[in-house]
């Protein structure tokens, strides 16, 4: 089974290479924006990064959700998973986008709606990992991190909302010509696929640590070890 399990992730991770380079070339590739300049081509990997942010924190959402329904380890591990990516994803989105304001609007930040929201996700979820770290109790951690990952998923749908509703200093248009789509959808799968092997590779990490924190604590009681959290 564990070598079963190797083979997929090499299999996995040498797709996501591909497809990756592939994407890399297409951007290379692709027609530079007239007005944007250079700086445009950061888009491709601005916009699935932060698409994915979204999604991750959605894993967050149901796995909280499943937690207080049973309060079981793997759901806990797997929210702390994507927890982890949720906030890789948004320091990505956080860089590229101060990165494109500096060339688009000369200076590095600016409080306009879409950013502050995205600033406040990135805030959320680098609290709940920081949250996460400092409880002790896993029947405590539990509890508190899954109530925190359903209050911080609040900012998903307002940070969605402000982008489609609120005036802001974002152009509505993405400026993709025909002639970029391919290399943006491309970014976008690569992105995917990164991030879902991200969720597995951190959730597998967190399982193998409470199989071994369990497996002590029984011995150390005397209690049985054998089906060690299946």
């Amino acid at each position: 089974m564990n070598r079963d399990r190797h083979w997929a992730a090499v299999g996995y991770w040498a797709l996501t290479g591909l497809v990756l380079v592939v994407a890399a070339t297409l951007a290379i590739r692709a027609p530079v924006d007239p007005v944007m300049g250079p700086i445009q081509k950061l888009l491709y990997l601005h916009l699935p990064v932060a698409v994915n942010a979204l999604l991750a924190a959605g894993v967050v959402f149901v796995a909280s959700v499943a937690m207080l329904g049973g309060k079981r380890q793997p759901w806990q591990d797997l929210a702390h998973a994507a927890a982890v990516v949720t906030l890789l994803n948004g320091t990505v989105l956080l860089v590229t986008g101060v990165l494109w304001a500096k060339v688009a609007w000369g200076v590095w930040w600016t409080w306009s709606p879409r950013l502050t929201f995205s600033l406040v996700l990135w805030m959320l979820y680098a609290g709940y990992l920081i949250v996460y770290g400092r409880i002790a109790s896993v029947t405590t951690r539990a509890t508190v991190t899954a109530v925190y990952g359903l209050v911080a998923f609040i900012d998903v749908p307002l940070l969605y909302l402000t982008a489609k509703l609120l005036p802001d200093v974002h152009s509505r248009g993405l400026g993709i010509t025909p002639e970029m789509q391919p290399a943006l959808w491309m970014w976008f799968l690569a992105m995917t696929l990164v991030s879902g092997g991200l969720i597995d590779a951190r959730f597998r990490i967190d399982r193998g640590a409470a199989r071994r924190w369990l497996l002590e604590h029984r011995r150390s009681i005397g209690g049985p070890t054998a089906g060690v959290l299946q």
